[in-house]
């Protein structure tokens, strides 16, 4: 393959792929990292059974979330606004007022406030709806898609998407909070327009394909999103992001500036049996290539899960004194699952296929938390 990766995405009747993954397996992991999952597990929605349908479960939940905002009037926000008026509103514009000899034709500059439909919230879920449009199965969502997006339009709501920043689904008070649902349903629909490696209209270039920061970033995220929908639901406790305290004795006056933080990406902790696991994602191959041999695990995440392990005995939390260490790598046909048992810890790396079918990959999921 050249540097150049194609962004367009024309037809899902075939097989397509990022690297050696299939595209509808890297929406399976979207759809486990987002909220939305959550809501299609309570519903007793089988989305691993048929992958495929990923687009058009989002597609459905985005516009009946959209419907249900316009039926409850879509929200305002004030856009600052600078215009040459007839009379004063807001502030005055000195300098342009004066620059544009504006009084001696009865005008004023001025900079004022105004209230208006046309938000960053609002254009964002606009072009959600065009983009998941071109890539739902069914011609009925199709059209419900662009009549939405007609709908808005002439609402007032214009078509320039704005930046990822400006509509953070973490940035929600009281007074919108109905919107989260809608623009989270939007932010899976941008991601599931994924790049493929089929010819298309658009290109960019791209560093290793097989190995870039937001492929890790999801598998991650995928994983965590999984184990706590679908273990919360029983004997189980899921934290992801937990961070880990040294057990300091003593330390020098600036050690606290300096002194790196441990980080985990998931924690489970089996309440019946009293059992944690510390699970680390590495989207890599286990094994790398050694000095003496062909073979060998990576030296730096077997010293990275010991320190989570060993730092943590004798702690408040008695779960911390024979917690395991788990890897979860992905593979490409090629399982792994080896471990060893360190001064009363199981550390453990497995391997989860991401070129098996979606149904496949779910308990693969499961096992390599039951047998850890």
């Amino acid at each position: 393959m050249s540097v150049e990766e194609d962004l367009s995405i024309e037809s899902f009747d075939d097989v397509q792929y990022i690297g050696k993954i299939p595209i509808r397996n890297l929406w399976l992991l979207m759809l486990y990292a987002s909220d939305i999952y959550r809501e299609l597990d309570a519903a007793n929605i089988a989305v691993e059974e048929n992958p495929d349908d990923i687009p058009d479960l989002v597609a459905e939940m985005l516009c009946r979330r959209v419907e249900h905002r316009i039926q409850r009037n879509l929200s305002y926000s004030y856009q600052s606004r600078d215009a040459v008026l007839s009379r004063v509103r807001g502030r005055i514009d000195l300098l342009g007022t004066e620059r544009g000899r504006l009084l001696e034709r009865g005008k004023i500059a001025c900079r004022f406030d105004e209230l208006t439909i046309d938000t960053p919230r609002n254009r964002y879920v606009r072009t959600a709806l065009e983009a998941i449009s071109k890539v739902v199965k069914r011609k009925d969502l199709t059209h419900r898609c662009r009549s939405l997006d007609i709908r808005l339009r002439r609402m007032g709501v214009s078509q320039i998407r704005p930046s990822r920043s400006e509509v953070s689904v973490n940035r929600f008070g009281r007074h919108d909070a109905e919107d989260k649902p809608m623009v989270t349903a939007a932010h899976l629909a941008f991601n599931l327009a994924l790049p493929t490696e089929s010819k298309g209209t658009r290109q960019l270039f791209s560093p290793e394909r097989d190995n870039l920061p937001w492929l890790r970033k999801l598998f991650e995220k995928g994983v965590a999103g999984f184990y706590d929908t679908v273990l919360s639901k029983q004997c189980y406790r899921i934290s992801a992001g937990r961070v880990l305290k040294w057990q300091v004795e003593s330390n020098s006056l600036g050690m606290d500036n300096i002194l790196p933080n441990m980080k985990t990406d998931i924690i489970i902790d089996n309440i019946d049996l009293e059992h944690r696991i510390v699970i680390d994602t590495k989207f890599n191959s286990v094994v790398t290539s050694g000095w003496y041999r062909d073979e060998t695990l990576r030296s730096g995440y077997l010293y990275q899960m010991y320190a989570y392990l060993r730092s943590q005995e004798g702690s408040d939390d008695p779960l911390n004194d024979d917690a395991c260490g788990l890897f979860i790598h992905p593979s490409i046909g090629e399982d792994v699952n080896e471990y060893v048992v360190i001064q009363h810890h199981k550390i453990q790396f497995s391997t989860v296929n991401l070129a098996a079918p979606a149904i496949e990959i779910r308990e693969q999921l499961l096992k390599v938390i039951r047998i850890t």
